[in-house]
């Protein structure tokens, strides 16, 4: 692997509103020897978790429907999108965030999670590290209808939806989310459902 040498120059932050927006200037050393000064933009939202929750016996999955103002933006007419349940660290280790951030959004509380792989889902211009997680889940895990914090600003519907369903929704554009179209994959590529 190519090691890369940088040296960053000055970092300004540009916004504090929701998260960081930070500008960065930096020189990077290419492969020919020759140092370039290059300036990006970086929006540091802090790391998260998701989960897709699956159940063998009925072959469904737990997911989520919410309002999402960078998707209405960028075309899509509702700006509804449907996604496996996630959420930021805030400190938390990822596990415990995705057990709590299970019961808040979808109501099930899970007590074993399984992870499977972490990835960072815009490494162009956001920091953040997602850290991906699957559980089975039963009815009688239900402790309460989810929906999110309302202090939080959520309004999540919960769908529990069959899992061929759920493929089908990812060929026809019903599902674009990455994080869950990725958790979607990897079920069906590991026979799981």
């Amino acid at each position: 692997m190519r090691e890369t040498k940088v040296n960053i120059e000055k970092t300004e932050i540009l916004s504090e509103n929701w998260y960081t927006l930070k500008k960065v200037t930096f020189n990077i050393k290419k492969e020919n020897g020759e140092t370039e000064t290059q300036s990006r933009e970086a929006y540091d939202r802090g790391n998260g978790a998701v989960i897709l929750l699956y159940n063998t016996t009925s072959k469904n999955v737990i997911l989520t429907r919410q309002f999402r103002l960078p998707t209405y933006i960028n075309g899509n007419s509702t700006g509804m999108l449907i996604e496996a349940c996630a959420g930021l660290l805030d400190n938390d280790n990822p596990e415990d965030c995705i057990k709590r951030e299970t019961v808040e959004e979808t109501g099930y509380k899970i007590s074993k999670v399984e992870k499977i792989f972490e990835a960072y889902m815009s490494p162009g211009s956001v920091t953040e590290i997602l850290h991906f997680f699957i559980a089975e889940y039963s009815d009688d895990m239900k402790i309460n209808d989810g929906g999110g914090l309302e202090e939080e600003g959520e309004n999540i519907e919960v769908l529990e939806l069959e899992f061929n369903k759920t493929l089908s929704m990812i060929d026809n554009g019903e599902i674009k989310d990455a994080k869950t179209i990725m958790l979607l994959q990897h079920l069906r590529l590991k026979n799981i459902l």
